[in-house]
């Protein structure tokens, strides 16, 4: 069953988030899903430290490793 949610988020982020989902063609909504999947899982799953978690959503949303997101935003800056 889906839900909407309202949430209030930085523009820029947003639009940054909005551009990677459309290079790797998923929805946006669907990179927060499996986001916040990921973190409730690892939360129920385990006691551990917080280390833990970190360590685990640090390579949730990988980038190719050629991509420079720096200059991308900065790109974005300009046009704007």
């Amino acid at each position: 069953m889906k839900t909407k949610l309202t949430i209030s988020l930085n523009k820029d982020v947003v639009l940054l988030a909005k551009k990677y989902a459309k290079q790797h063609n998923v929805s946006l909504s669907f990179l927060v899903e499996k986001y916040l999947l990921k973190i409730v899982s690892e939360f129920q799953s385990t006691t551990d430290s917080k280390a833990s978690i970190v360590n685990e959503l640090s390579g949730i949303i990988s980038l190719e490793s050629d991509y420079d997101y720096k200059k991308d935003y900065t790109d974005y800056l300009n046009e704007k």
